[in-house]
């Protein structure tokens, strides 16, 4: 008689399981990155990050996996059933699959299965959207307000769906907009310290820093990065949607250089894809804030994803190091 089928587990829940036992596994998970590799020998060898809801993992499929074929020609935003045992390389999860099917988009019809599998914002997206709105409508030069209404009605409804990043921070349902709304928070709260900054230059920058990932980025179950995303990248097409709608509201020249001067400068730095290095006070003061909520978004979401018996997460390229998760003692 043949076991029974293992029920499928989280990615939170595999983290969980004893790292010394290879406990078998099964899982329901979404193909988030995929590349082709050669190993020393000529050999090619899959290269994937697997993830839900709840979190993803990096692993290894060989050519000599059954299942190499079909992931490979699957692609990235492919949904599969694994099966496998638990192991983990230099204290990452890293499991070995030894059973890969590929599920059908004719299978993919179960909101509550495709609500497993799809990361979203901890923060209900429709709220976001309207305290979203409020701050576009808090901005009290008239030009500048059009001109920032006007990239939200060029842009459309993918600002509110769009992930802030394809790995790094805010990556998932509506992390764009949660990203972009605790800045604006951030903005609002801190302003009153540096009345050097020109207050709605600033929520201004803040509201439009990011709209060139609406374009940068596509897919549903997996993001990507667009032919435009790779060949301009989302600091120019931010800039483009700026120029182009501020010389539709007539914005003045001096407003409009510098709310472009903010899209252009906000990365910090040109490795990190900035354009220019931030140059004019409201400049640096969105470059700082952005920071600030792009390694905090890091860390709530590792603090989200954390097990009750994990002491650090796995390392975070964002911060350079593990996230103490454990909680402060009473």
């Amino acid at each position: 008689m043949a076991d029974d089928p293992l029920p499928f587990s989280s990615v939170r829940e595999l983290k969980g399981l004893d790292a010394g036992g290879k406990a078998p596994f099964a899982a329901m998970l979404v193909i988030k990155k995929l590349a082709v590799k050669a190993a020393s020998n000529g050999n090619p060898f899959l290269s994937l990050d697997l993830g839900d809801r709840s979190g993803s993992f990096g692993c290894t499929v060989f050519g000599d996996n059954p299942g190499f074929d079909a992931l490979r020609l699957a692609g990235e935003g492919a949904v599969i059933r694994v099966e496998g045992k638990i192991e983990y390389y230099q204290g990452r999860l890293s499991p070995k699959l030894s059973r890969l099917t590929v599920v059908p988009e004719s299978e993919l019809t179960d909101s509550a299965m495709l609500e497993n599998l799809i990361e979203v914002a901890p923060e209900d997206g429709a709220a976001l959207w309207t305290e979203f709105q409020g701050f576009i409508a808090g901005i009290v030069h008239p030009e500048l307000r059009a001109t920032v209404q006007a990239v939200f009605d060029e842009i459309g409804d993918q600002f509110r769906w769009s992930p802030a990043a394809v790995a790094m921070h805010h990556a998932y349902r509506h992390g764009l907009l949660e990203h972009t709304t605790h800045m604006a928070r951030a903005c609002r709260a801190l302003l009153p310290l540096y009345p050097e900054v020109d207050a709605d230059l600033a929520m201004a920058g803040i509201l439009v820093h990011d709209t060139g990932k609406t374009i940068e980025y596509e897919g549903t179950l997996a993001t990507k990065r667009s032919r435009r995303g790779i060949l301009q990248g989302h600091v120019v097409l931010g800039y483009q949607l700026v120029r182009k709608a501020g010389l539709r509201a007539k914005l003045d020249p001096e407003r409009l250089e510098r709310l472009e001067h903010i899209v252009l400068s906000h990365q910090g730095e040109p490795e990190w894809g900035a354009a220019v290095y931030a140059a004019a006070p409201e400049a640096v003061f969105v470059s700082m804030i952005d920071n600030l909520d792009a390694k905090m978004g890091m860390v709530q979401r590792a603090l989200r994803q954390a097990n009750e018996t994990d002491e650090f997460s796995e390392r975070l390229p964002g911060l350079s190091s593990p996230l103490l998760t454990r909680k402060v003692p009473n």
